[in-house]
C-alpha cells in the first residue's frame, strides 16, 4: 500500500484483464528437461544483456571472477581488476575515555554483516583524535530508515541519531534525497560488499521446472507465475499454483528489484527511464505481472520464516514456489537461520529442501551496501573522524574477510567458499545490474499503488471490555486502535476493497458484527471512518468464533485477482462468557480448510501485554500470513502501518 493520493485504476484494470486473457491462451511446454515459455516474444529478449553491458555499483564488481587470495576463502581466479585489500592498522593502545560512540544504522537484510563489522572493529584498540571508539550497530526496515533519514531522524534525540547509515542498496540513498534529505544524506556511498538479488526456489521445484540448470528470463518467470497449471503439467499437482513471493518495494530492496525487473521486461529495455515507468502499456503489463503475487511482505525474512514453517508442516511448496531475495538470505535460510519478526534470529536445523539461487538471463540487480557518514548537525568533527575510520576498516583485508564470512561478496565480487557451497551460488554470474538513477527509483515507488495487486481486506477489531483500559499514551486502547486504523486507511488506493467488523458479546450473541461492508475505498472511506469512530468496548472476547465466521465470509467473496485478507487486532485471549462457541482446534481446522481452495490471509496484531500471542501466531501461520507485535500499545500505529504495506 502507499500513502499516495488515491486515483482511479479502472482503465489500468481493464488493460490488465486484456493482458490476462492473452496470457491464458499461452501454454508452457516441457522441452529437453526445462520449461520454454511460449509467446514471451520481444519483451523477453530485448532486455537480455551480456556482462560487458553492465556497469557495476561504485566500489564493487559483483559479477567478476576475482579473488584476493585463493587461500583466503574466496572463489574464482584472480584478474587484473582485483583490489589489493590493505591490512587494518589498529592503534597501539586505545585512546582516552570516554570513548567516541559511532552509531551505525543498517537495513534488516544486512544487519548481521554490519554487526559483525562493528564487533571486529571494536575488538582492536582504536585511537581517533585521542579518544577510544565504540561502534554500536542498529537496524530498521530500509524504507522506514530512508524516510527517517530524509527528515533528519526527528523522533530521536541528538545522542540517539546515527552517524553512519549503511542501507543494503543505493536506492535508499536516492529515496532519502527524493524525500528532502539532501542536507543530511550524502549523494553517494562507498560500497562495503554486495549481494545479488536473485530468484530463489526450493530445490525440488527448481529442478522440476528446469531452472536450476537453465535459468529463465524474467519474462519467463512472470509467464510461469501466471500459469495456474504449471506444476500440474509438470507432474506435481500437489504444489498447487505457482506462488511468487515479493517484498514491498516501499520497504525492501528486493521488492524494488522485482518491480524494476518487471518494468524492464515489460518495456523491453534494461536502461529504464521515467518515461518507461509512466507509459500506460508498460504499466498495464506490470500490473498483469503483479496478479501472480501471493502477497507482499515487509522483508525477505518474513517470507523465509513462513517457508520454513510450511516445510515443517508438510512442504515449503505449500507457501511459495519462488521468492525474490538476495543471495545472503538464501545462505541464512539454507543454514537454518530464520526470523519471525526480522529482529530475533533463531538457529535451527537446515531445511530439507534448500533454496537454489537462480540468476535470470536478462540480468539481476545488486544490493551494493553503500556506507555514508551523515551530514547531520549531531555528528561533530571527532565523531565524523571516528565514523570514517570505521568505514576505512570495512574495506581492509580484515573487514572484507568479515564481509565474506557474513555471506556477502567482497569488493572483488568473491564469496567465502563455505557460503558459496551452501547457497549453490555462482562464483561469477553474468548480468549484474546497478540500480537506476534516483528519478527512476522514485517513479517506481510512486507508480506502485497503481500497478500492485488490489487488496480485499476486512479490519476485525476486538471490542472486549479491556479495550477500554488506558494505554501508556494517555488514551484508551480502543482510542489508540481507532487512530491507527484511520491512519492505515490512507495506505489504500481506489480499487482496494476495505471493510470493518468488530466482535464482543451482548445478550448471548457476537456483536456488533459487520460495521462497514467490504467495498471500494474510493466509495466507502467515509463509512469506514464513521464505523471506526463508532466502536465501543463492551464485554468478552469470542476470538475463535469471530475469526472462523469472518474468515468464512471473506472466503465466500474470494477473488483470485486480489489479495484476500483479514487484519485482526486483539488485546486479549478467547473469553466467551455464557455463550457457547467453537474451540481453538476447530477454528484452525476452518482456516486450514479455507486455505486449500479460497485462501484468506489473516494477519494478526497483538495489541497489549495481555494478548494471547501464541494463539494469534497460530492463526496467522495457518493462513500463510504474519503476526505483528504491538504489545507495546504506543507502537500500534507504526506496526499497523507496517502491516498494511505487506499485503
Amino acid at each position: 500500500m502507499s500513502s499516495a493520493t488515491p486515483r482511479s485504476r479502472g482503465g489500468a484494470r481493464r488493460r490488465r484483464e486484456q493482458v490476462r486473457r492473452r496470457r491464458r491462451r499461452r501454454t508452457l511446454a516441457a522441452v529437453l528437461g526445462f520449461v520454454l515459455v511460449v509467446g514471451v516474444g520481444a519483451t523477453a529478449t530485448a532486455f537480455m544483456l551480456s556482462r560487458a553491458d553492465v556497469e557495476p555499483p561504485a566500489g564493487a564488481s559483483p559479477g567478476a571472477s576475482q579473488s584476493a587470495d585463493p587461500g583466503d576463502g574466496a572463489t574464482g581466479e584472480p584478474t587484473a581488476e582485483q583490489i589489493d585489500f590493505q591490512d587494518d592498522e589498529p592503534a597501539a593502545a586505545p585512546g582516552a575515555e570516554p570513548c567516541t560512540t559511532v552509531s551505525v544504522l543498517s537495513s534488516f537484510e544486512n544487519a548481521e554483516m554490519v554487526g559483525n563489522l562493528a564487533a571486529a572493529y571494536n575488538a582492536q584498540p582504536r585511537d581517533v583524535a585521542g579518544r577510544c571508539v565504540t561502534v554500536v550497530a542498529g537496524k530498521d526496515k530500509s524504507g522506514i530508515a530512508a524516510e527517517e533519514a530524509a527528515a533528519g531522524f526527528p523522533d530521536l534525540g541528538a545522542d540517539e541519531r546515527p552517524s553512519v547509515w549503511i542501507p543494503d542498496a543505493s536506492t535508499w540513498l536516492s529515496i532519502a534525497h527524493a524525500g528532502g534529505g539532501v542536507a543530511v544524506v550524502p549523494e553517494d556511498g562507498v560500497s562495503v560488499g554486495s549481494s545479488n538479488i536473485v530468484l530463489a526456489m526450493p530445490q525440488p521445484l527448481a529442478d522440476a521446472v528446469g531452472w536450476a540448470d537453465s535459468p529463465p528470463s524474467w519474462g519467463e518467470v512472470f509467464e510461469a507465475a501466471d500459469d495456474g497449471q504449471l506444476w500440474a503439467d509438470l507432474g506435481h499437482p500437489e504444489w498447487g499454483d505457482f506462488k511468487l513471493g515479493k517484498t514491498s518495494p516501499l520497504i525492501a530492496s528486493s521488492g524494488q528489484a522485482a518491480m524494476l525487473s518487471s518494468y524492464a521486461t515489460s518495456s523491453g529495455s534494461a536502461n529504464l527511464s521515467v518515461a518507461d515507468i509512466i507509459t500506460p502499456a508498460v504499466a498495464a503489463e506490470v500490473a498483469a505481472h503483479e496478479l501472480s503475487v501471493s502477497h507482499y511482505m515487509a522483508t525477505p525474512e518474513h517470507f523465509l520464516w513462513h517457508a520454513r514453517e510450511s516445510e515443517v508442516q508438510g512442504s515449503s511448496a505449500d507457501f511459495l514456489s519462488a521468492v525474490i531475495v538476495d543471495e545472503t538470505s538464501v545462505w541464512s535460510y539454507n543454514r537454518g537461520i530464520t526470523s519471525r519478526d526480522g529482529v530475533t534470529r533463531v538457529a535451527g536445523d537446515p531445511p530439507v529442501d534448500p533454496l537454489v539461487p537462480i540468476y535470470p538471463t536478462d540480468g539481476f540487480y545488486v544490493a551494493d551496501n553503500p556506507a555514508v557518514v551523515l551530514n547531520g548537525s549531531w555528528v561533530d568533527d571527532v565523531e565524523r573522524a571516528a565514523a570514517e575510520d570505521f568505514l576505512r576498516f570495512s574495506t581492509t583485508a580484515q573487514g572484507q574477510q568479515v564481509v565474506r564470512e557474513s555471506g556477502y561478496r567482497d569488493l572483488n565480487g568473491s564469496l567465502d567458499d563455505a557460503v558459496a557451497e551452501l547457497t549453490s551460488a555462482e562464483s561469477a554470474p553474468s548480468g549484474a545490474l546497478a540500480f537506476p538513477d534516483r528519478n527512476v527509483v522514485a517513479a517506481v515507488a510512486e507508480a506502485f499503488p497503481e500497478v500492485r495487486k488490489d487488496a480485499q481486506v476486512l479490519f476485525l477489531v476486538d471490542l472486549s471490555a479491556s479495550m477500554g483500559y488506558d494505554n501508556t499514551a494517555g488514551q484508551t486502547r480502543l482510542e489508540g486502535a481507532q487512530h491507527a486504523i484511520t491512519a492505515a486507511l490512507d495506505h489504500f488506493t481506489a480499487g482496494d476493497r476495505v471493510g470493518l467488523a468488530g466482535f464482543t458479546t451482548t445478550d448471548g450473541t457476537i456483536t456488533p458484527g459487520l460495521v462497514a461492508p467490504v467495498a471500494d475505498i474510493a466509495d466507502n472511506r467515509g463509512a469506514l471512518v464513521e464505523g471506526v469512530n463508532s466502536l465501543e468496548p463492551v464485554a468478552h472476547t469470542p476470538l475463535y468464533q469471530a475469526v472462523a465466521d469472518f474468515a468464512q465470509q471473506q472466503a465466500a467473496m474470494w477473488d483470485p485477482d486480489r489479495i484476500n485478507a483479514i487484519v485482526l487486532l486483539s488485546d486479549g485471549v478467547n473469553a466467551t462468557g455464557d455463550i457457547e462457541t467453537i474451540g481453538q482446534d476447530d477454528m484452525i481446522h476452518v482456516l486450514h480448510g479455507l486455505h486449500a481452495e479460497t485462501p484468506v490471509l489473516v494477519f494478526t496484531l497483538g495489541y497489549s501485554p495481555d494478548a494471547d500471542v501464541e494463539t494469534l501466531q497460530a492463526i496467522s501461520s495457518a493462513t500463510g500470513a504474519h503476526y505483528y507485535d504491538a504489545t507495546d500499545p504506543t507502537e500500534v500505529e507504526a506496526v499497523l502501518g507496517d502491516l498494511v504495506t505487506s499485503f
